[in-house]
């Protein structure tokens, strides 16, 4: 399984630097993760204050 993060995101960045594989980035309008290189960790998810990261 991997994450991606959904359209709630409000683009405020927390979850980049937590990421321990360096696999999320900013986009155009919200910050998406190279699911390819995910490892399913969760720490994405554990800062984001709308919770837009998602297990798919």
């Amino acid at each position: 399984m991997a994450y991606r993060i959904d359209d709630s995101c409000i683009n405020c960045g927390a979850c980049e630097p937590e990421c321990p594989v360096g696999v999320i980035s900013e986009g155009d309008d919200i910050y998406v993760v190279d699911e390819e290189g995910c490892i399913d960790c969760g720490a994405c998810a554990n800062v984001c204050p709308v919770d837009a990261p998602k297990e798919v």
